[in-house]
Order: structure tokens, then C-alpha cells, then sequence
């Protein structure tokens, strides 16, 4: 009988921002495909709530992606609960609508701080973990996913610091990726196109920017949070095994659509 290279079930699995949006769907349908989850947030109240949601074989802890000790602690819980760490998922992120010209140098470093830093000091703990733990039959230890976004490919209007710290973050992933290949740990991305979230939806529902960018996406709708999980289901199987530092767009066609 052929093995399922796509069956994550037992791998273990830290998600970050992993209580909402595209997170949550995550972390969620990797509980459901049968991977060990805790999923990290800043907000209690959210945990508490995605703790009831997961079941007691998961977890969901505070985690603050911009503070070096939070992220070691969730890093050392995972750990110590189920003995190694599989995968990580960097989801966590901020964003706001703001002109250029208005945007205090605070707010700019606010978003750059979560979105890019977060992701390094996220990466970073676990990397230092997944070294140093047992090799598959490939020589692989561990699998890092960041999401990206499309503003890592352009830039929307009135989002500069969201979209220069996307950029950063497929910058973050070809680096990491090409110097920690050495340790057999995998770093790919993930680019979603337009998904509602509570992250973005004043700014899409209901809104001329949000007809615009449906407009501009060939299969004429949004997509849903959901219909991320297979492609991060992918990159955390053994199925994408010699896959590495390469980021993956899932946005309905929209950057192949040009003017």
C-alpha cells in the first residue's frame, strides 16, 4: 500500500496568530488532519476561546511574536509537552490603512515590528529547537512557514508599512531557507491573495477598494480562509521534502491579471 506523503497526523505544529483568520483555519485544519496544534495570540481572551475549539489533545498559550522570551516560552512549552517541534506557522500580523505622508515613524516601526521582526524571532527560536532534534530519512529536522502576502510582490495604496514588511518577509524566507538548509530545516512561504479576516475586512467588505481588488481577481470572488490549509499542508509534509525558500501565491489569479 502506498504511503500518503501528504499525512501530517502526529507532527507537531506551533502556529502563531493562530486564533484568527487565515491562523485559526490552520491550526484548526491541522488538528482536524491529525498534527499535535498550539496555537499562539496575544489576545486571553482568544485563547481561551481557540483552547475550547482545539480539544485537549491542543493547546493555545499568549504569545507576543515581538518579545524574544514570550516566544522562547511558547517554544519550550511545545516541547515539553510533546517532546520535539515539526512545524511552525507565522501568521501572526497587523496592518493599517494610513497615507505615507500622515504615518508616524512609531506606527511605521509598530507594523514592521510584528510582521518582520516577529517573524525572525519566531523562526529563530524554533530553529535554534529544530536542529538539533532527530533527522528524518531525508536529513530534515523541521518546517517553517511564513505567510507573505500580496504585498510582497506590489504595493496597495496606503498600506507602506504593511507591504514593506511582507516584502521582508519573502527576504526572511529565501535567507533563511538558503543558510539553514545545512540543518535540514525547511523555510517556505505562503502569499494569500484577498481573504476576509478580521485583520482586513474594514478595509474590503463593502468598501470601492474591496470591488476593485475583486475586479482585478480572475475567479471574480475572495477567497476563504480555508483554502490556505492545503498548500500549508503541503509544505509541512514530507510530501515537500526538496521544497525549500519558495513562496507560494494563492490568490485566485489576481497577479496574473495586468491592466
Amino acid at each position: 500500500m502506498p504511503v500518503n506523503k501528504l499525512d501530517i497526523s502526529g507532527k507537531v505544529c506551533l502556529v502563531t496568530g493562530g486564533t484568527s483568520g487565515i491562523g485559526q483555519a490552520i491550526a484548526m485544519e491541522f488538528a482536524e488532519a491529525g498534527a499535535r496544534v498550539i496555537a499562539g495570540s496575544s489576545s486571553a481572551g482568544k485563547v481561551a476561546a481557540m483552547k475550547e475549539q482545539l480539544g485537549p489533545d491542543h493547546g493555545a498559550l499568549r504569545l507576543d511574536v515581538t518579545d524574544a522570551a514570550s516566544v522562547k516560552a511558547a517554544v519550550d512549552h511545545t516541547v515539553k509537552r510533546y517532546g520535539r517541534l515539526d512545524a511552525v506557522v507565522n501568521a501572526a500580523g497587523v496592518i493599517k490603512k494610513q497615507a505615507s505622508l500622515e504615518m508616524p515613524p512609531e506606527e511605521f516601526a509598530r507594523i514592521v515590528n510584528v510582521n518582520l521582526v516577529g517573524n525572525f524571532i519566531v523562526a529563530q527560536a524554533a530553529g535554534r529547537v529544530m536542529k538539533d532534534q532527530t533527522p528524518d530519512a531525508h536529513g530534515l529536522r523541521g518546517s517553517i512557514i511564513n505567510i507573505a502576502s500580496l504585498n510582497s510582490y506590489m504595493s496597495l495604496s496606503e498600506v507602506l508599512a504593511y507591504a514593506c514588511s511582507k516584502s521582508g518577509v519573502m527576504g526572511l524566507t529565501r535567507g533563511l531557507a538558503n543558510e539553514w538548509a545545512q540543518y535540514g530545516i525547511r523555510v517556505n512561504g505562503i502569499a494569500p491573495g484577498v481573504f476576509p479576516t478580521d485583520l482586513n475586512r474594514p478595509l474590503i467588505e463593502g468598501t470601492p477598494r474591496g470591488a476593485w481588488l475583486r475586479q482585478h481577481t480572475p475567479l471574480d470572488r475572495f477567497g476563504e480562509a480555508g483554502e490556505v490549509v492545503g498548500a500549508a499542508i503541503y509544505l509541512i509534509s514530507d510530501a515537500a521534502s526538496f521544497t525549500t525558500g519558495h513562496t507560494i501565491v494563492i490568490d485566485g489569479g489576481f497577479l496574473t491579471r495586468g491592466v
